[in-house]
């Protein structure tokens, strides 16, 4: 409304200017008047446009008010046709999103209705959906799991803490930051440890399962501070104590959502025990821990080079460092740099020698930095520079003399083999110095200026600014040489993705030497397992060239250190510098602290003065103390004398050293013993493709994205809420077309679940491919119509033997089915016990898909129609025990679809378990049989034969007679035995089983080994021609192909040029095409018979 009386406002304002000459030569003016006008009357300005134009005759005024008419018709129409537009293209897109919702959720079934209060019993009353649905069956379960209490190492005994001679099982989740959400490598996390929990669980075993949530440092910093950058402030404005207030709000608002995500996931954890390592339980422990090292004198004050970032004006640990590769010469964008900068260049510059014409000649990749050189290095072997050695070079701004000192470190075939010594910003530069007692200087202020030390040409610039002036003022003086490309790796911050700078800083250092010796000895002596073995060679890597490890961050957010500085009033006592530790007291209080200073000095309290460190403590500090500190210590709590130590360690190998080493560091240190005595190091997740995780190649995948499915154009939206440039959206946007096309369907919790744990292989990343998922979707919906079937096989009224002991009036094939469900139980709880992940799905898979879902259950379909009442009742409870272990096998992958099936089974006994996560996990494995198992393997052999053979022939309902010719009176016995089963599970008209005859004409012929032929009758069921036909022109391809074969391995470099595992690959193909040519010669032959 609003625009169409602006039209007309216009409309009039045009034919009032027109119509006036003193309008005409103030237009603004009038309009100005004409808009300002809020009353009914009109403005002066129009006024006077109306007095002229009452001048005008009355045709005149007739002829503009037509005219007028039609202008304003045409906008009308015009406006029309653009609410038109703009109805289709709403419209267009609504048909979009709905086909693209469509597509994806095609699959899906009805979604579950509460018809009860949320964390009351799922109802299981209702007919089950035609096909499986996640939506249905993920609903409802979690809240009901939570609320009894299954989750709980209390549930099912008196209490937590009470003796359980089937042993204990506790394990932490890997803390994730407050800050995070959802990526794959928390489902894989999570996939793992739950299965192994859950199993744990069932067992019997007293299981915790305890989550807790990382304070982040670094990151909530970032996150809170972008938050108040939006309101134009920064922290220094609100001052630290109200920053502090602003973080635990941002926490109280937004931390919990990953708590949400994990839950999504299914992960059975003790909620009620959940920790945040900055709640006072926790940061209780982490000031004793302080304490207890600083007085040991383990936690000292040093002034060593740490990683810098400017942009945050802190310390990083190494973990925080993205290390960028690069080929050569590239731009880059840096934090507070409005043009991009130069990296991957070398560049070459002369120092002149003293006293001397001479120069040396040096390479940099940082130019800048050689305003903080103290030395140049050379090989003490290098016959070059013999004649410097003892020498000094002058620095060319500095105006100061620099020795040439001699060191093996240098490489001497490297470039000039003269190195440039730059002490205090480079880590190998700084070794040098130490060993050579250089001057350490610095270069740069906490945000990267050029300082003092860069004189007045150069003081006050941006450290990369600088980067350019040097190289201009060394060309000045005629030093600079060259500069060339050179591959290099940038260290990025993964936080402020500014470019990492090596800065000599006083910080808080952990002394690691004689923990690392007790890690290394105890993996050595077999007290604590690192599984995969093959990490054991890091592990030990690591730690015998371990290095100081610092603990201090220039932050606020995050556990303030109880240290203090100690100074004294009146002069009574000297005073002490920054890095002299006699001056550093630590303490709960600052009372505590103030009366260490007063003994340490020999003064009373009131001369004493303390000033407490600004800092906080790294992240991983906390971390380091999670095993215990979540259970009260110091305090010797029941949870802590019954959880500590627990049991196993899963995670990610690339925190092995960063999070695993450090909690046994302090285990051992603080607790006297390892906080858990195996480790299990799970792979990295990469794409399909084997590509790292990138967001840059768009293959970044959100669990919650797979389980609840996502479109195409979602994945691109995702893309824009993230820090890429425009370049990178693009890039990722082809990626997710090319990985993607129909966006992401709709899998489920269980299907991602059983995925990444069927993927676990040890010591091998995860190429993960989300259509793999998707199969196994296709799996649970599998299980879902089995059990549908086997529901309506057993009957409304049926009741299950009270225990799975067969009654012996069991067929083979019950025999042979309970045997492969044995040989199942055996082969999960072994694998499990070995974390052999694959093994367990695989098992569990086979099961259920190719035994009871290819075999039994069609072996049952006429036995439950046949009316022999005693032995369709054997074969119910044969189907149920299947069924209900069957679920109980695969309950700890995929929780919700079993825990939904597992409700609408018959109980054995009415106070049975009240759930599936909860029920005893299957562990009898004494209905084995091999032999029989060897005797079907035959019939599973001819079966699948002969339904191939069906499948390439004839139509689904045609029922053949099928003629096994064997050679072998073995092989007749065994197919004999089992002939009614053959003839089921084929869908023949009838079987023949031969032994030295002949099939009759009319069939077409498959083999099973040497020993048995599989010959099918479909003279009279299929297109002789046609099928001849076919195979004649397969045949021609495959010669076609043998052919081409052959020439490339008859070249003649062939066999020298050629790698060997080719060659060996294309003999195999040959043979294959040569195998499959006669097969279908035989065919062929076959068919000309036939005409």
């Amino acid at each position: 409304a609003r625009e169409v009386h602006m039209h007309r406002a216009c409309l009039e304002c045009c034919r009032f200017i027109v119509a006036s000459p003193v309008l005409r030569s103030q237009p603004l003016r009038f309009l100005v008047a004409r808009m300002s006008s809020d009353s009914g009357e009109a403005s002066p300005a129009v006024q006077s446009a109306q007095a002229a134009q009452g001048q005008k005759s009355e045709k005149q005024l007739r002829k503009e008010a037509e005219k007028l008419a039609k202008k304003q018709a045409k906008m009308d129409k015009f406006a029309k046709k653009q609410e038109m537009t703009k109805q289709f293209e709403k419209t267009e897109n609504e048909k979009t999103s709905a086909k693209a919702k469509k597509n994806l959720t095609k699959a899906d079934g009805p979604a579950y209705e509460y018809t009860h209060p949320v964390g009351q019993k799922k109802d299981v009353s209702s007919a089950m959906p035609d096909s499986y649905s996640p939506v249905y069956v993920e609903e409802a379960w979690y809240p009901w799991w939570e609320k009894q209490g299954f989750f709980k190492p209390e549930y099912g005994r008196r209490n937590a803490h009470e003796p359980n001679p089937k042993g204990k099982f506790m394990i932490v989740i890997p803390p994730p930051n407050v800050t995070g959400s959802l990526h794959l490598g928390h489902a894989l996390t999570e996939a793992v440890e739950d299965c192994l929990v859950r199993w744990h669980r069932m067992r019997g075993e007293t299981t915790l399962w305890n989550p807790g949530c990382d304070h982040a440092g670094i990151a909530t910093q970032v996150v809170v501070e972008k938050r108040l950058a939006k309101s134009g402030k920064s922290r220094h404005d609100l001052g630290r104590e109200a920053f502090v207030k602003e973080a635990w709000a941002w926490k109280n608002e937004k931390g919990d959502r990953i708590y949400h995500q994990l839950k999504r996931l299914g992960g059975s954890y003790d909620w009620d025990r959940a920790c945040f390592t900055m709640e006072p339980k926790l940061s209780r422990a982490v000031e004793e821990a302080f304490i207890r090292l600083h007085n040991d004198g383990l936690i000292y004050r040093s002034n060593r080079l740490v990683n810098w970032s400017c942009k945050l004006k802190s310390a990083i640990s190494d973990i925080e460092v993205e290390k960028k590769e690069l080929t050569g010469r590239t731009q880059l964008s840096v934090p507070n740099y409005d043009e991009k900068i130069e990296f991957g260049v070398l560049v070459s510059f002369a120092y002149p020698v003293e006293n001397s014409d001479e120069v040396v000649v040096v390479a940099t990749t940082r130019v800048e930095t050689m305003l903080g050189d103290t030395a140049v290095a050379v090989h003490p072997d290098d016959t070059r520079y013999k004649h410097l050695h003892g020498k000094h070079v002058i620095h060319p701004f500095r105006n100061e003399r620099l020795p040439v000192v001699l060191d093996t470190f240098v490489d001497m075939s490297f470039g000039t083999g003269a190195v440039k010594i730059t002490p205090a910003h480079d880590p190998a530069d700084y070794d040098v110095g130490l060993r050579h007692k250089l001057p350490f200087l610095n270069i740069m202020t906490d945000d990267g200026i050029i300082n003092d030390i860069g004189q007045e040409r150069f003081k006050g610039m941006k450290r990369f600014h600088a980067r350019t002036a040097v190289l201009e003022a060394l060309k000045e003086k005629g030093l600079y040489r060259e500069t060339r490309d050179n591959p290099m790796v940038v260290p990025t911050c993964s936080r402020s993705k500014d470019v990492v700078e090596p800065l000599m800083k006083p910080q808080w250092y952990v002394n690691c030497d004689e923990m690392a010796a007790k890690a290394i000895e105890v993996v050595k002596s077999g007290q604590l397992k690192i599984i995969p073995k093959m990490y054991e060679k890091t592990w030990f890597n690591w730690l015998e060239n371990i290095k100081p490890w610092c603990i201090s961050r220039q932050l606020w957010w995050g556990h303030r250190i109880p240290a203090y500085f100690v100074s004294f009033t009146d002069g009574c006592a000297p005073a002490g510098e920054e890095i002299d530790n006699k001056y550093w007291v630590s303490g709960h209080s600052v009372e505590e602290a103030k009366q260490k200073a007063a003994d340490r000095f020999g003064l009373p309290l009131e001369k004493v003065v303390l000033r407490q460190d600004e800092d906080v403590l790294d992240t991983w500090f906390s971390s380091a103390l999670f095993p215990f500190s979540i259970f009260g210590w110091p305090t010797e709590t029941d949870d802590l004398k019954t959880f500590y130590p627990g049991t196993l360690l899963e995670t990610g190998h690339d925190i092995l050293f960063f999070w695993v080493a450090r909690m046994v560091f302090f285990g051992q240190q603080l607790m006297g013993e390892l906080p858990f005595t195996e480790v299990y190091l799970h792979a990295m997740v990469r794409d399909a493709h084997g590509r790292k995780m990138s967001k840059t190649l768009g293959n970044v995948i959100d669990p919650v994205d797979v389980v609840e499915g996502v479109t195409l154009e979602r994945l691109h939206q995702q893309l824009y809420e993230g820090n890429l440039d425009q370049r990178e959206i693009e890039r990722a946007k082809q990626g997710q077309k090319e990985d993607y096309p129909d966006g992401i369907p709709e899998c489920g919790t269980d299907a991602l679940r059983f995925a990444l744990c069927a993927y676990t292989a040890q010591g091998r990343d995860i190429n993960l491919d989300v259509k793999r998922v998707v199969g196994y979707r296709h799996f649970c919906n599998k299980v879902w119509n089995a059990t549908k079937f086997a529901l309506t096989a057993l009957g409304h009224d049926f009741k299950p033997n009270p225990t799975a002991k067969p009654s012996g009036n069991e067929s083979l094939v019950d025999q042979w089915i309970l045997s492969r469900l044995a040989y199942a139980v055996d082969t999960v709880n072994v694998g499990f016990k070995e974390y052999d992940f694959p093994s367990v799905t695989t098992a569990v898979y086979n099961l259920w898909l190719y035994e009871l879902c290819d075999i039994y259950l069609e072996h049952l379909k006429p036995i439950i129609r046949s009316g022999n009442e005693d032995e369709i009742l054997t074969a119910r409870n044969s189907l149920y025990t299947c069924l209900e272990t069957g679920l109980r096998l695969l309950s700890p992958f995929m929780p919700f679809l079993t825990e939904e099936l597992y409700q609408r089974l018959p109980k054995r006994c009415a106070d049975g378990p009240a759930s599936v996560c909860v029920a005893p996990f299957p562990e009898d494995a004494s209905g084995h049989n091999p032999d029989l198992e060897q005797d079907f393997k035959t019939v599973q052999e001819v079966v699948r034969t002969t339904r191939s053979v069906r499948q390439d022939y004839l139509p689904p309902k045609a029922r053949p007679d099928v003629y096994y010719v064997c050679s072998s009176p073995d092989v007749v016995a065994q197919l004999t035995r089992f002939e009614d089963v053959i003839t089921t599970l084929t869908l023949s008209g009838r079987t023949h089983i031969l032994s030295n005859e002949s099939a009759p004409d009319g069939c077409t012929m498959a083999t099973v080994g040497d020993k048995c032929e599989v010959h099918v009758m479909i003279k009279g069921l299929v297109d002789i021609d046609k099928e001849l036909a076919k195979l004649l022109a397969k045949q021609e391809k495959l010669t076609s192909q043998l052919q081409k074969l052959r020439k490339e391995t008859q070249m003649s470099e062939y066999k020298s040029k050629v790698p060997e595992s080719v060659q060996k690959s294309t003999e195999q193909k040959c043979h294959q095409i040569e195998s499959e040519i006669v097969n279908i010669q035989r065919a062929v032959d076959g068919f000309k018979r036939m005409q």
